[in-house]
């Protein structure tokens, strides 16, 4: 057997093993994007709490409509 066809086992392992240790790290494109997910996620909870609060004042607004008109 000659010795590039023991080698290329070998090599294609140690490019296998290098590129399953490199897809571990988080890149900066990753970290970003995170941050960017979280940024939403916190718009959309504060949107979702203003939505509610007006919602309260609507409603109360529409009982005193209500009274003052009853009365």
């Amino acid at each position: 057997m000659r010795i590039s066809n023991m080698l290329f086992p070998v090599a294609v392992s140690l490019t296998v093993m290098f590129a399953t240790v490199g897809c571990d790290r988080e890149g900066p494109a990753e970290r970003a994007g995170e941050k960017i997910d979280h940024a939403a996620e916190r718009a959309g909870d504060k949107i979702e709490d203003a939505s509610e609060k007006a919602a309260e004042k609507i409603e109360d607004a529409k009982k005193d409509v209500g009274e003052k008109v009853a009365d």
